[in-house]
């Protein structure tokens, strides 16, 4: 294998309607590299989460005090209560101290953002008991599941009364 090849994908994740399902039974979604920089994927996904869905959001940050006005934690460890869902914004290699937290923690859901996949890690994790979702955006599923997104992704907030004119 040269260095540009990556290993084939073998593990399975849930389908749309386990994701749905995941989604749906969490109250509380621990954001772990969650960043108070606005440039940051995380940002992103924290805005909408905070503005658009019912969950309580905890974000996990060694370094940041306050993120979006609400406190920022240095582990899950430290958080009020044990999130039902921890969705991660780590490096590839960070993932498994990433896991080692969640399982010490006891959340259900290991949630691994978009290009990020480590079949180790999910393996674990399911072995654990842990439900496992790697390579989708949390902030997409929900959208997606919620009546957020077109075909291309996103809202695009536009609103036609135009009819398409069939011949």
């Amino acid at each position: 294998m040269s260095g540009t090849d990556t290993p084939a994908r073998t593990w399975e994740g849930p389908s749309a309607p386990e994701r749905l399902s995941l989604l749906r039974n969490a109250r509380s979604v621990a954001i772990v590299g969650a960043s108070d920089k606005p440039s940051r994927a995380s940002y992103f996904v924290a805005t909408y989460l905070q503005s658009s869905s019912p969950y309580r959001l905890y974000f996990v940050n060694p370094v940041a005090k306050e993120i979006l006005g609400q406190p920022a934690y240095a582990s899950l460890a430290d958080l009020p209560e044990v999130p039902d869902v921890v969705d991660v914004f780590r490096k590839h290699d960070d993932l498994p101290s990433v896991l080692q937290e969640t399982l010490a923690v006891g959340a259900k859901t290991l949630w691994l953002q978009l290009g990020s996949w480590h079949e180790d890690v999910a393996r674990e994790a399911q072995g654990a008991g842990l439900n496992v979702v790697m390579d989708r955006c949390i902030k997409i599923e929900h959208a997606r599941f919620h009546g957020g997104l077109n075909l291309a992704g996103f809202n695009t907030g536009v609103i036609s009364s135009k009819r398409q004119i069939t011949s």
